[in-house]
């Protein structure tokens, strides 16, 4: 288990920048964040944890000089960079309240944040974001009044955070820093966080520091980690598991981070740091798979076999620890032997052999992509939360999984359903309600305390929390079947050519699907088979074709009558947050994908 370090005040008293002080003074030595320069592959730049907080010192000071107030919230649309880091620390120091926009925010999304927070500043990284925010400060229905621009060369008329930076290092005063930061007091905003939700605007979900502590505290009783391990971060800030991961646990743990601004290069910075722990959401963990089926693939066929069987024996050596059982001797040095052998070189290309805890949540994860990396002995040990839990209210752990599950609830939290599979929650991670923009809370909870999730599960005798769907994602058929979606689309997509699937048949008398060729796996597979074509001309190819159709029946054949497909399109670019079929943490907009391919969706009702 984690150790868990010396607490400057009780649990519940306990603020960020208490933690920010007692890291510098206990751990100012040890590396807190680095970073590569823009496009560079090698040398990173660290600051340790003294630097960190002489940085965040500079900074607040900064930000006071351009008017930064207590408790006014401040947005951020930068990627993950220091300055984010930086800034966000600082604003928490002055008592403000940092909220990050998701880089891939709709104009009319950005306008709606910045009118219901009714902040007066902004943080934008460059030219790209600066465009789209310099319309704001001309609309007076919104408050905003200066951007800062990270960028320098793109800071136009605007703040440069250059500029910020050197009047906080001329006006910094310590008295005047350390006084600022001793009045915030565990109940006050950390963050408010605005929902990227797949329908409707965003929701703003206040996080407490409080929260954010006590979420910690409980996650270091059930993740076993080494002390102060790295980090590599790479999702959004706007995203609670970033937020959790990237900036907050690691300033409680006083751990590493090492940033990572282009998720492309997740891969690449694995390989390069050999992390102790890595979390995805499943769409990562997915590509991730893909990468390495495409590279197996392109083994001979005796290395294969010898690969395919050190899976089996992982895969059993987990089975028994999934079940609560020793496994026996024989697996045991069979494992160890196969481990030695075969798995650590191939996980050691990978950068995960020093991988002790391997996470995801955010989405049901498909079975077949946690039963594949079973096969290398890693346990993604799936969790689930929200926004409105601050992250991680179930988790899987070493001493108790079950794959296919997203855990049991944390200390202190009780969980339970709705007669129709809704799942409830309670607690003191959970938040009391949504921010409206005049300030008050519009209470989310019921008078016994419990908070309506919209994710439908069961629990299962051993309290295991098992996600069928949303509840308003629930497809129900002309004939009043109700189809979990999220089921049939996972079915389809064990089929390693299939990367990503949207199921429609909400009032229909059946189902059809899109289906996405995996951008990694189905090149690879198709050279293997001496197919000879451009990538983007795959999806029309007629061995691809038939495999569909044979990985469509072989999912139709393991799905009740109701959830089968009965026709689809195969469709050859990827959908991404980019062109707005995902949300940034990677679930699909139903939605968007609905009347983007209303026609294709139509005519597939329409063939005979």
């Amino acid at each position: 288990m984690t150790t868990i370090l010396r607490l400057p005040a009780e649990p519940g008293q306990l603020t960020l920048p208490a933690l920010l002080r007692r890291n510098a003074e206990d751990h100012g030595d040890l590396p807190a964040l680095s970073w590569r320069a823009d496009g560079a592959e090698t040398g990173w730049t660290t600051l340790t944890w003294h630097e960190v907080r002489r940085k965040t010192a500079v900074l607040a000071a900064g930000y006071t000089a351009l008017g930064v107030e207590r408790g006014e919230q401040v947005l951020m649309m930068i990627g993950n960079r220091p300055e984010h880091w930086l800034t966000d620390l600082a604003l928490a120091h002055l008592g403000a309240v940092p909220v990050t926009v998701y880089g891939t925010a709709a104009p009319e999304q950005i306008a709606h944040i910045a009118r219901h927070s009714r902040a007066r500043f902004a943080i934008v990284e460059g030219a790209r974001e600066r465009e789209r925010w310099e319309p704001l400060l001309a609309d007076v229905s919104v408050p905003l009044e200066k951007l800062v621009v990270v960028e320098a060369a793109e800071a136009g008329p605007h703040r440069s955070y250059g500029s910020l930076h050197a009047t906080g290092a001329r006006l910094y005063r310590p008295d005047a820093f350390e006084k600022a930061w001793q009045e915030s007091r565990a109940d006050d905003p950390l963050t408010v966080l605005y929902t990227s939700g797949t329908t409707g605007d965003p929701k703003a979900v206040p996080i407490t520091h409080r929260s954010v502590v006590v979420n910690a505290l409980a996650l270091d009783r059930v993740v076993e980690l080494p002390d102060h391990a790295a980090h590599i971060c790479y999702l959004p800030f706007a995203h609670i598991a970033e937020r959790m991961l990237g900036i907050y646990l690691p300033v409680f743990r006083a751990s590493h981070v090492h940033l990572c601004p282009d998720p492309a290069a997740v891969a690449a910075a694995v390989r390069a740091l050999h992390p102790a722990q890595f979390f995805g959401v499943p769409r990562v963990w997915e590509k991730l798979a893909a990468a390495v089926r495409a590279a197996l693939a392109a083994l001979p066929e005796e290395q294969r076999a010898a690969i395919d069987a050190a899976a089996g024996t992982a895969r059993e050596h987990v089975a028994h620890r999934e079940r609560g059982d020793q496994p026996p001797a024989e697996l045991e040095a069979a494992y160890r032997q196969a481990r030695t052998t075969v798995l650590e070189p191939l996980l050691a290309q990978a950068g995960f052999d020093g991988l002790v805890w391997a996470a995801s949540a955010s989405a049901p994860m498909p079975l077949d992509v946690v039963r594949f990396w079973a096969g290398f002995g890693i346990v993604i040990m799936d969790a689930w939360g929200l926004t409105e839990t601050v992250g991680v209210f179930t988790c899987n752990s070493p001493t108790g999984f079950r794959l296919g599950s997203v855990g049991r609830p944390l200390e202190g939290l009780e969980l339970s359903t709705a007669d129709d599979g809704e799942i409830l929650v309670r607690g003191e991670t959970v938040f009391t309600g949504y921010l409206r923009a005049d300030g008050t809370v519009e209470r989310a909870l019921d008078p016994d305390g419990w908070f309506a999730t919209g994710d439908i599960g069961r629990i299962d005798e051993d309290g295991y929390l098992w996600l069928t769907d949303r509840k308003k994602e629930m497809i129900v058929t002309s004939t009043g079947k109700n189809v979990s979606p999220a089921l049939v689309e996972n079915t389809l997509k064990e089929h390693p050519l299939i990367g990503q699937a949207l199921v429609h048949g909400d009032g229909r008398s059946y189902l059809v699907a899109l289906l996405v060729l995996d951008a990694e796996m189905a090149p690879a597979w198709a050279a293997f088979r001496g197919i000879d074509s451009d990538p983007a001309a795959l999806a029309d190819h007629p061995a691809v074709r038939d495999e569909i159709a044979r990985a469509v029946e072989a999912a139709n054949a393991r799905l009740n009558r109701t959830e089968q497909i009965k026709r689809y399109r195969l469709l050859s670019e990827e959908w991404g947050p980019e062109t707005g079929e995902l949300t940034p943490s990677l679930k699909l907009r139903r939605r968007v994908i609905h009347d983007r391919y209303a026609e294709p969706i139509e005519a597939l009702y329409g063939e005979s």
